[in-house]
C-alpha cells in the first residue's frame, strides 16, 4: 500500500466520514433498524456530535431522520455496523425530522435530543 488511495478507510480505529454514511445500525438484539444517513461534527471541537439515523420508509421514500448522540453508538466489528441500546419503538418516539433538517445550532433542539436519549445511556 504505497499509495494513500490504497488504504482501507474502514480498517483500524479511525474511519472516514464517507465510510460511516450508509453503515447499518442494529438494536441490542442484532436486528437492523436503519442506516447512518449523515454525521454532524462540531466545527469548533472537531468532535462528532450526532449520527443521523434514517429509517421508516420504503425503498428510501418517506424515511425519517433521527439524530442520535454519537456516544450512544458502539461499533461491533462482527456485525460491521453500529449497535444502539434503543428499540425501534423508542427511536420512533424520539426527535426526528423529514425532509427539512433542523437548525443544528438551536440549543433547544440539541437539548431535546440529548434529554430524550440520556436515560438510556
Amino acid at each position: 500500500m504505497d499509495d494513500m488511495n490504497d488504504i482501507d478507510a474502514t480498517a483500524g480505529r479511525l474511519i472516514a466520514a464517507s465510510q460511516v454514511n450508509g453503515t447499518t445500525v442494529y438494536d441490542a438484539d442484532g436486528k437492523s433498524i436503519g442506516h447512518i444517513e449523515d454525521v454532524m461534527i462540531d466545527k469548533m471541537s472537531g468532535q462528532t456530535a450526532y449520527a443521523v439515523l434514517s429509517f421508516g420508509g420504503f425503498l428510501g421514500m418517506g424515511d425519517k431522520h433521527h439524530p442520535l448522540p454519537w456516544h450512544t453508538l458502539k461499533y461491533d466489528p462482527a456485525l460491521g455496523g453500529y449497535v444502539v441500546n434503543v428499540s425501534r419503538e423508542q427511536l420512533q418516539a424520539g426527535p426526528s425530522y423529514e425532509p427539512r433538517e433542523p437548525v443544528w445550532d438551536d440549543g433547544t433542539w440539541g437539548k431535546r435530543v440529548q434529554d430524550f436519549y440520556q436515560p438510556a445511556f
